[in-house]
């Protein structure tokens, strides 16, 4: 009976891979077109998968928590063509019993046709914790090993070893052998580790599992101190005049428009108004070439519990300084929500961090792999500053660029540091527009 193939999809620029949080169907369940069938979790974000078919579900391929390449199947669907044929069919016929390749009957493990098909989530776990597999009984699809029953089995303490293994039915002195298949290969025995012994937990400590965005955010961040040469810079700016500017319209402005003017949007704007006349500072590292985006889309950092999303303000630089705060609020707001969408995260091209939100006055950003930059604003501060003969309490924040050195020196991303500077301290009620 013919089905068709529902693949992983592309959830985003320069997204290989996801991994399936949760199925959202069943086997025998019908979906229309574009419905939601699983919850996709990649690096960039956590996204439905939506059916590209009208059917019903037939074999879910994946297991929950398994990594999927893009392009690689995930699931099979029954159309509604299939199923109407499918409908004229007798009743009465009944499948036929599966034949083994050599001849031999069905085995022990026929119950179980996936136990030892491991997912390379699973593989790692278990290869990290020393568990050996053939000891745990999986809770998926056909006995298939789950990620779950792994995470059981830590939290448990008691993992299964070797060691622990007792004789299997026809070991025993006399006995006959066991009957074998070509069916099914013999399961992969975890390899041993080649980066040295992993730490262990002592008494009291706590042990939690590196997964979810997490495991996405730690995987992104090892690839991009991998492959990018970092270097850094930073300036101190005085933001004196945009605070008074900012502080004198911000209670009108919440009451004519509904949410907040924040100091993170002046921000952000003078960046995009830099990389317009600092291109370089916009490009992405391809191998043998350098890709100068004209679009100057800008990814933010939102955060909302323990999870931590980058959404685009796409065109920043079209926008004004209301556009770009009212584009801060929705992404925060959808991010807090789970409401973002894969456009939402898609297109970024520099990331502007605010890392002053926590308080932090000097810090050093990991670069948005494959972006060539990333700018940290600092908390605004009061200090002491020498000026006209005297010092002055003056409003004082650090701009820290991270920059591939690839793809950047010092000097133009000096040059882009200081035109930043340049238009955040001329901000004033005189020569700025919010709108």
């Amino acid at each position: 009976m013919a089905k068709e193939k529902i693949n992983m999809p592309q959830l985003g620029e320069s997204v290989t891979e996801g991994t399936i949080s949760s199925w959202l169907v069943s086997v025998g369940d019908t979906v229309e077109k574009y419905d939601p069938i699983a919850e996709v979790m990649t690096d960039k974000v956590n996204a439905e998968v939506p059916s590209s078919f009208s059917g019903k579900i037939v074999e879910l391929v994946a297991d929950e928590g398994e990594t999927i390449e893009v392009g690689n199947l995930i699931c099979y669907i029954e159309t509604k063509g299939s199923l109407e044929a499918a409908e004229e069919s007798s009743s009465n016929d009944k499948p036929e019993a599966p034949v083994e390749k050599d001849g031999v009957g069905s085995s022990d493990d026929e119950d179980q046709p996936m136990k030892k098909r491991y997912s390379p989530a699973v593989m790692r776990m278990a290869q990290e914790n020393d568990i050996d597999l053939n000891q745990v009984q999986g809770s998926g699809r056909g006995g298939r090993i789950t990620r779950k029953d792994i995470e059981k089995i830590m939290a448990s303490g008691d993992l299964p070893k070797a060691s622990d293994a007792p004789k299997q039915k026809g070991q025993g002195e006399g006995s006959q052998p066991a009957k074998e298949t070509k069916e099914e290969a013999p399961a992969p025995q975890p390899a041993k580790q080649t980066s040295g012994p992993q730490p262990t937990a002592n008494e009291g400590d706590i042990e939690i599992p590196v997964t979810g965005v997490r495991k996405a955010i730690a995987q992104n961040m090892v690839k991009s101190k991998t492959e990018i040469p970092h270097a850094w810079m930073m300036v101190e700016v005085d933001v004196t005049n945009l605070v008074e500017y900012r502080n004198s319209v911000k209670e009108d402005f919440k009451q004519k428009e509904g949410f907040s003017l924040t100091f993170f949007s002046f921000f952000v704007k003078a960046v995009a108004q830099a990389l317009k006349e600092y291109p370089q500072l916009n490009s992405t590292w391809a191998g043998d070439k350098i890709i100068q985006r004209k679009a100057i889309n800008l990814n933010i950092a939102v955060a909302k519990e323990n999870e931590l999303f980058v959404p685009v303000i796409k065109d920043a630089d079209d926008k004004s300084i209301k556009g770009i705060a009212k584009d801060i609020t929705d992404l925060a707001k959808k991010a807090r929500n789970g409401k973002l969408t894969n456009d939402d995260m898609q297109g970024g091209t520099f990331t502007v961090n605010n890392t002053g939100s926590f308080g932090s006055v000097q810090s050093m950003g990991v670069i948005n792999h494959p972006q060539a930059a990333i700018l940290q604003v600092e908390s605004i501060v009061k200090k002491p500053v020498f000026m006209n003969g005297m010092f002055a309490a003056r409003d004082m924040v650090n701009l820290c660029l991270s920059l591939d050195h690839r793809v950047l020196d010092g000097l133009v991303a000096g040059n882009f540091l200081a035109r930043v500077k340049e238009i955040l301290e001329t901000m004033t009620k005189e020569n700025t527009s919010v709108y």
